[in-house]
């Protein structure tokens, strides 16, 4: 399924900080392509997350660690994914949260998730690219599913790799799945021992940690108003 918009759950106000984190996220990636590869692959050595020098970073300024890479994307692919999951999702949280609490889920889910990650791969010492950026949209579709899991979603089904037909189904299915995926593609990694390619625990831990910041918050605050259907 490849999620295309939210039905009828439109926002109070606009969002500028979510199109300004996907200003940035685009503008970064631009600068990373125009960039000579030495120098680009220096960058990586000094921002990305190292998970085996994760030892030797403990103390005040690991939480720096875990964020100063965190709008690094791999490819072209990587960003669209990133940036459409930010687009559709990240409007109705930025709108029910507001500005500075939303801003902290962001950069908190990046955090985690860069930490989940450097935890399960902890002997890598290769740079991992888009780990930040990856896990902050991942926290943001954890509070998604806490906060609007009734919201319905216009999903795109391809068949036949061809034909494509498109559906209305609730966010808890897609996001739901989504994590489902996720959970497969990062055990099945690690069965395979590969220590490569996709972040699957980064996701896991900012998904996790997003719907947890959700709950927390709905705890001392009014739950969101649940979307009117008319179809």
């Amino acid at each position: 399924m490849i999620p295309l918009g939210t039905v009828n759950n439109p926002t109070r106000r606009t969002p500028y900080l979510t199109y300004g984190l996907i200003l940035v996220n685009v503008l970064v990636f631009i600068w990373q392509t125009l960039t000579p590869v030495s120098q680009l692959n220096q960058t990586y050595g000094e921002l990305a997350i190292i998970p085996c020098q994760f030892p030797a970073n403990v103390g005040l300024d690991m939480f720096w660690i875990y964020l100063r890479g965190m709008f690094l994307h791999a490819n072209w692919t990587h960003l669209l994914g990133n940036m459409v999951y930010l687009w559709l999702f990240g409007t109705n949280i930025e709108d029910y949260f507001g500005r500075k609490v939303f801003l902290s889920l962001y950069f908190l889910g990046a955090a985690v998730a860069g930490l989940t990650q450097t935890i399960v791969y902890a002997a890598n010492c290769n740079p991992l690219i888009g780990i930040g950026a990856s896990g902050a949209i991942s926290a943001v579709l954890g509070a998604y599913l806490i906060l609007y899991p009734g919201t319905r979603v216009r999903v795109g089904v391809i068949f036949f790799r061809v034909f494509m037909q498109t559906l209305k189904v609730p966010a808890l299915i897609v996001l739901g799945l989504w994590f489902v995926i996720q959970l497969l593609g990062g055990f099945s990694a690690l069965t395979a021992g590969a220590v490569g390619g996709v972040g699957f625990f980064a996701h896991i831990g900012g998904f996790i940690f997003g719907m947890v910041f959700a709950f927390i918050y709905l705890i001392f605050n009014k739950p969101p108003e649940t979307p009117i259907y008319t179809d």
